[in-house]
């Protein structure tokens, strides 16, 4: 963070401390499952030939981007690693602003590739195996998903926080993402319906450009 950007000003007050540090919690968590859950959703896309769980995993990866944003706005303002003394509030929205839209044009890009090979995997037939692993992760994720979308807007209540009610939106958006490629996936493995798989494809990318353009819009903290 350029020094010329952030300039210091009083420490928070203990009580706001304590509330923000749980926050970091929270997206601490939200990081580390995104990180287990694209990993796994990649790894079992790639073995069955899955283009919603594919896209579902490569999410995972964008949405981990997402809460290091959260994590750095949040280290920013408690003064973490500058002696407890939080940063000018107006830098850390021009830094948190370019970071948004980062994340905003990954979801873009990836809304237009899992709608191109969506649509490819549908001209040409192609039959993704069914994925018990896959089952089982978006099954889980599911309920990960309500706890942190919960818990986002209890810390964002708590502080007053628009960029962590906006985390706790995108959180939600992250269920129906859930359920969309559970559906898919289920109803091949269950009925053997193949086109579900791709048709829950093109279903995700109403989410990720809704997820998209509310990243690129950014939201202000509303911290101060």
């Amino acid at each position: 963070m350029p020094r010329s950007e952030i300039a210091a000003t009083a420490a928070l007050p203990p009580e706001r401390r304590r509330q923000v540090a749980r926050a970091l919690g929270i997206e601490y968590l939200t990081v580390g499952w995104n990180v287990v859950e694209g990993v796994i959703g990649v790894t079992a896309a790639l073995a069955a030939g899955s283009v919603a769980l594919l896209g579902f995993g490569l999410d995972s990866f964008i949405e981990c981007a997402s809460g290091l944003v959260l994590v750095w706005r949040l280290r920013a303002e408690s003064g973490a690693g500058g002696g407890g003394v939080a940063p000018d509030h107006a830098a850390i929205e021009r830094l948190d602003r370019r970071a948004h839209r980062l994340v905003g044009g990954s979801l873009f890009l990836l809304a237009a590739w899992v709608a191109g090979d969506a649509l490819w995997s549908l001209v040409r037939g192609e039959r993704p195996e069914p994925s018990v692993v896959g089952i089982a992760l978006t099954a889980i994720s599911l309920g990960v998903m309500v706890w942190l979308a919960r818990a986002k807007r209890r810390a964002a209540a708590r502080l007053a926080s628009r960029a962590l009610a906006a985390d706790a939106f995108q959180t939600t958006a992250c269920w129906w993402l859930s359920l969309v490629t559970l559906g898919g996936i289920g109803l091949n493995a269950l009925l053997g319906w193949w086109w579900a798989d791709p048709v829950a494809a093109l279903g995700m990318t109403f989410f990720l450009v809704r997820e998209g353009r509310e990243a690129w819009k950014g939201e202000g903290c509303g911290c101060h």
